[in-house]
């Protein structure tokens, strides 16, 4: 009989060992897949303020320099003080 309570006991300390260690791992992936969505959920930063007078003298330079045309330049230069 010692015996059978022996191998009953180890069985439940086994089973009970093996319950700890599979509730640890599915909290801390659960911990994981909630940071993970934190994460993708977290809003975009708000783009740089970007400077017209800046933009319109550096195509104003391409400009000159011959890598934009009169047209190009004019389109640029509307759609940056519209």
């Amino acid at each position: 009989m010692p015996g059978l309570l022996r191998g009953m006991a180890r069985t439940a300390v086994v089973a009970g060992t093996a319950t700890a260690v599979s509730n640890r791992v599915s909290r801390r992936q659960a911990s994981r897949w909630a940071q993970q969505e934190e994460e993708a959920y977290e809003p975009a930063p708000a783009p740089a303020q970007v400077d017209p007078i800046a933009q319109l003298q550096k195509l104003a330079a391409l400009r000159d320099q011959g890598a934009l045309t009169d047209e190009e330049f004019a389109a640029q230069k509307a759609r940056l003080l519209a």
